[in-house]
């Protein structure tokens, strides 16, 4: 019998340890280039929390958009965002009440 291939939630594109290291990567270059740029420390600190607010502001915005994506497919008909899951779930052959079920 062959397994139904599992859901990889780090092949999707909200996977939040990925996010979070981008995010903190981006801030980080961000803060610096502001620095040089500025010469305050205060300034930098400030638009640097501006920046990581409209970042979050923008990871919530596509995680609902991902949520509102999968909930109008479901409701079109198609049962799941990804139908080609469907096709692929496990088969058996043999109910599991009768005997020489553990038989392959």
């Amino acid at each position: 019998m062959k397994r139904a291939p599992e859901t990889k939630w780090r092949d999707s594109t909200a996977y939040a340890p990925r996010f979070f290291l981008s995010m903190g990567i981006a801030l980080v270059a961000f803060a610096a280039v502001t620095y040089v740029s500025t010469g305050s420390f205060a300034t930098t600190a400030l638009r640097t929390f501006l920046c990581a607010v409209l970042i979050q502001v923008g990871y919530f915005l596509a995680t609902l958009y991902l949520v509102w994506r999968t909930a109008r497919a479901r409701r079109a008909g198609t049962g799941t965002a990804r139908p080609d899951l469907e096709k692929a779930k496990p088969h058996v052959s043999v109910p599991m009440n009768e005997p020489g079920h553990s038989k392959p």
